[in-house]
């Protein structure tokens, strides 16, 4: 399994060969001891291990203008009294700084950086996960942060990752990341990714939500720059993904010819707030606010 997937988890490993983990763990131990194998922890890889996901220290410098313009865009999404939940990363931090002036808000995450941006947020309850502390990006991971999300039901999951294509939808390079991710958006009614235009059309090792399973991308204006970031908007609409896209502000000649106005307009046929024929539409409860609002943000 470790030789087709290039990593698989303990638990998946127990449920496949119907023993328990102990059992597994032991068997993965005496495998590393010959050298078939790395183990990390809930989990086993081949030797040499996977690409390593740039830490926190790495993340918080990069893109921070569109992070923050994205974050703008997708608070617009919350409404007052919603329950949602919110993934770990950087982006999805500067969401939480703006989700503390929203009434009535629940907020469950696997994130420090979400708790403590939401700390002394009077008008909102954060609830966190168990598991254990994966200290480069401070998330709680692990089965016991997937236990804690069980039977959990919430309107919207805030979610982003190392990279997003239509083909293969949203991924990352760290395997107990990816299946706590999972549990996440199992527990939203609508799956919304934050992705800056350095995440579209990246691809990393473990698939987090497939492309059919997200709901809507809030992205950056330098999408709409290049070639391949703007097909790859186009491709996600055209499965289905509406797409909101947040103004940075580029001047006119900023890598493209438009007329002078804030930001260039989304790709023909993108959604600035409903669907577009032939995409689903949200669950009527925690629905989008009125196109209007997501237009001005656009503009």
């Amino acid at each position: 399994m470790v030789r087709a997937n290039g990593a698989v988890s303990l638990r998946e490993l127990a449920r496949v060969v119907q023993t328990s983990e102990v059992t597994v763990r032991r068997d993965v131990r005496a495998l590393e001891s010959e050298g078939l194998l790395d183990r990390r922890h809930g989990g086993a890889v081949l030797p040499g291990g996977f690409s390593r996901d740039p830490g926190y220290p790495q993340k918080t410098h990069l893109a921070t203008a569109e992070k923050s313009a994205i974050a703008d865009l997708a608070a617009d999404l919350v409404e007052e009294g919603d329950a949602i939940v919110v993934g770990a990363g950087t982006t999805t931090q500067e969401l939480a700084r703006r989700l503390a002036r929203v009434p009535g808000l629940t907020v469950v995450t696997n994130s420090l950086l979400v708790a403590q941006a939401l700390a002394h947020a009077n008008r909102v309850e954060v609830v966190m996960t168990g598991g254990t502390l994966r200290g480069s990006n401070y998330a709680l991971v692990g089965s016991g942060a997937e236990q804690s999300l069980a039977g959990l039901r919430v309107t919207k999951a805030f979610i982003s990752g190392s990279g997003l294509t239509a083909d293969r939808g949203l991924s990352t390079a760290n395997m107990l990341s990816a299946s706590v991710d999972r549990a996440l958006v199992q527990a939203a009614n609508e799956v919304i990714v934050l992705a800056d235009h350095t995440k579209l059309g990246a691809d990393s090792m473990f698939q987090t939500v497939a492309t059919e399973a997200i709901t809507r991308l809030v992205t950056d204006e330098r999408t709409l720059l290049d070639d391949l970031t703007s097909r790859e908007q186009h491709a996600l609409a055209d499965c289905g993904v509406q797409i909101s896209v947040a103004s940075l502000g580029l001047a006119p000649d900023a890598g493209h010819q438009q007329p002078a106005r804030r930001a260039a307009p989304p790709p023909s046929g993108l959604a600035a707030g409903g669907p577009l024929p032939g995409q689903r539409r949200p669950a009527p409860h925690g629905a989008l606010p009125p196109p209007a609002r997501l237009a001005e943000r656009i503009r």
